[in-house]
């Protein structure tokens, strides 16, 4: 593996140095063969993957980091059983993290094992790669790994490790660590770090830290307008869950609506529903403000000035998040043209999902094709005379509504049943759901039945993170 280890030159108290832990026995479940051709890697050797050997350039490390877990800020978090091997430059010369999840006890891990469980390696492997096949910006799965041991949750639970792969790692919880400490050095090495790895036309800028900021805040925007756009749940959105490089991270009990309501929760921590769907745009915004702040000593020549800085960058975001929002929904209902009345001719339609209980991903993909339940007739009228008013003809619109409105989603109770036959060592429900799941926007009639929405008796109402 051509390893090329910027982190690692980072200060030493960025991280801490150490190898995963090694495993008993470990089986390749699933290698990604088109994300290793994608980052010129030939396969790799399974005892590399599960942590046992430890590969020639890698320089392993757990990362330091804070971060606001529900509202609370905990002052050092870090990889707990998270080791990153290194890092690649990828096909289009990208450099991309490789990290095993599940590899072991690191210096973070708070009296955990450091270990992960099959089921929650297999989510995260599912679900990030239906992301990628959205064309949502995600962590991508390399490969999971069984261990051949036995990991203690509630239950005795298989074992697993996840290899995935990221644009890096760094979090709003990573800059929180180092603010936590007002350790100023350890901020603007950091920050110029993730200029130089993803935003490197900041570094151009006046203060190229405030443009750093403005270039989160955007990214953030986009990706959480994105997930509404197709009714993912994200579940545990805490500061040290959110990616500087405005990518999808950390799946644990993540969701896709199935039954349209804005307030949905899925996960059996969030009680509260502090990350419900419709709440997601307002705590990404409660997060950037986290990082506003975390920047603050190297945002401004004085304290009032960084402030001056922080406020104008936050500022921008509501805007900036309703313009995502715009560009998704109105693509969704097939406008090309900005209107005004555009929105409240969305919020229309989902309240009427909301109130009629509608699936969302059936009511839109069905939208593409002109079909609409009766119940929806008035609003329908307003959306045909609206469409008119642009002049596509029937086909193109049908075609641009069908390339953003999926037939197939990572349901919740498709996932369950492959995640259940796989702890049983029966992988055949995996390998179908992923292959599904590869091409979301084809009819593939031959699995039609992945469309549908769960019976009752088959409805998830709770999704679980496994640690």
């Amino acid at each position: 593996m051509p390893f090329s280890n910027s982190y690692a030159r980072l200060p030493e108290r960025f991280y801490a140095k150490l190898p995963p832990t090694p495993v008993a026995a470990p089986r390749l479940i699933k290698w990604n063969e088109g994300l290793a051709r994608e980052l010129g890697l030939a396969m790799l050797d399974v005892e590399v993957l599960a942590g046992n050997r430890v590969a020639e350039g890698s320089e392993p490390l757990a990362m330091a980091y804070a971060g606001h877990q529900f509202g609370n800020f905990v002052p050092q978090l870090g990889d707990g059983r998270a080791i990153l091997l290194g890092e690649v430059v990828d096909a289009h010369g990208i450099r991309r993290d490789i990290h095993l999840k599940g590899s072991g006890p690191t210096p973070f891990s708070r009296r955990g094992d450091g270990r992960a469980a099959l089921g929650p390696v297999l989510r995260e492997y599912i679900v990030a790669e239906a992301m990628a096949a959205l064309g949502i910006p995600t962590t991508r799965a390399l490969a999971a790994v069984a261990t051949g041991e036995m990991v203690w949750r509630e239950t005795p639970l298989p074992g697993a490790v996840l290899a995935r792969v990221a644009s890096s790692h760094v979090r709003v919880g990573t800059f929180q660590y180092f603010a936590a400490r007002a350790d100023v050095e350890g901020l603007r090495a950091l920050a110029e770090y993730v200029i130089a790895r993803h935003y490197g036309d900041a570094a151009q800028a006046p203060n190229p830290y405030r443009a750093l900021l403005d270039r989160v805040i955007a990214a953030q925007a986009a990706l959480v307008a994105k997930w509404m756009g197709v009714g993912f749940i994200h579940g545990v959105m805490n500061t040290d869950n959110m990616s500087i490089a405005g990518e999808t991270i950390d799946y644990g009990p993540c969701a896709f609506m199935d039954t349209y309501h804005p307030e949905t929760v899925f996960s059996s921590i969030d009680e509260m529903g502090r990350y419900a769907y419709a709440n997601q745009p307002r705590m990404a915004h409660w997060n950037l403000v986290r990082l506003a702040e975390a920047l603050l000593p190297i945002l401004g020549a004085d304290e009032e000035a960084a402030r001056a800085q922080a406020q104008a960058a936050i500022d921008a975001y509501p805007a900036l998040f309703q313009a995502q929002m715009e560009l998704v929904f109105r693509a969704k209902l097939g406008m090309r043209q900005a209107r005004d009345g555009d929105m409240a001719l969305v919020q229309d339609l989902l309240d009427r999902m909301a109130a009629e209980k509608a699936d969302f991903t059936l009511t839109f993909r069905g939208l593409s094709d002109g079909a609409l339940p009766p119940v929806f007739g008035e609003w329908a009228a307003g959306w045909r005379a609206r469409l008119a008013e642009e002049g596509a003809t029937p086909q193109d619109r049908r075609e641009a509504m069908r390339a953003v409105n999926p037939a197939f989603i990572a349901r919740n109770h498709r996932v369950e049943e492959a995640l259940a036959a796989a702890n049983e060592n029966d992988f055949a429900p995996f390998e179908t759901l992923l292959s599904v799941l590869s091409k979301p926007y084809d009819d593939q009639p031959e699995y039609a039945a992945y469309r549908d929405a769960p019976r009752p008796e088959q409805v998830v109402l709770r999704t679980f993170c496994g640690t």
